[in-house]
């Protein structure tokens, strides 16, 4: 004989099934840097092998560039703004090179010149979460999309990570972008 749940308890699972399906739940697993570094470059070679129509996917919010607790944005250095944003829209088109943090720095221009180095770069600087109201640090890693104007980056919220530590992940093998093997 099946049982019926008692309908309060139906309730609370709808509710944290919506909050969660939103963006990210809390118990979700973080993301780490090798799952950053591994998804910005599948994201550069997805736009290296695409057309314009293709930077629409990065504005999903429940599309392939969100995952675990961050997302994957799209951002053109010459012009200073961001190109495909899938969880802030307000920031499409938005002139972001003078933005800085509350620490003074003016994070995106210093993403737009390690996006230049060959295998890319991290930049540590202090930002909201998703749902927070306060700059928490944040470290990003960013690469330039071969034959386009486009860079690509992704970004965590982690204390422990040094940007030095973070770049001794990236290496150069045979003129190709990798991740170092640990």
């Amino acid at each position: 004989m099946r049982m019926k749940k008692p309908f309060y308890l139906v309730i609370p699972v709808c509710i944290v099934l919506a909050v969660c399906s939103d963006f990210v739940c809390a118990g979700e697993d973080k993301a780490t840097p090798e799952d950053v570094i591994k998804k910005v470059y599948e994201a550069s070679q997805f736009l290296t092998h695409s057309d314009e129509s293709a930077l629409e996917s990065f504005n999903e919010r429940n599309g392939p560039w969100v995952f675990k607790d961050t997302y994957v944005f799209v951002f053109e250095c010459a012009k200073g703004t961001i190109v495909a944003h899938p969880i802030k829209a307000s920031l499409i088109g938005r002139s972001l090179l003078g933005l800085k943090d509350i620490k003074g720095n003016f994070f995106f221009a210093q993403l737009c010149v390690v996006s230049k180095k060959d295998a890319g770069g991290w930049v540590e600087y202090w930002w909201p979460k998703v749902d927070g109201q306060q700059p928490e640090r944040k470290v990003t890693f960013m690469i330039q999309v071969p034959g386009t104007n486009y860079q690509v980056g992704a970004g965590i919220y982690d204390e422990s990570k040094s940007v030095e530590d973070l770049e001794k992940l990236l290496i150069i093998k045979n003129g190709e972008k990798e991740k170092k093997q640990q």
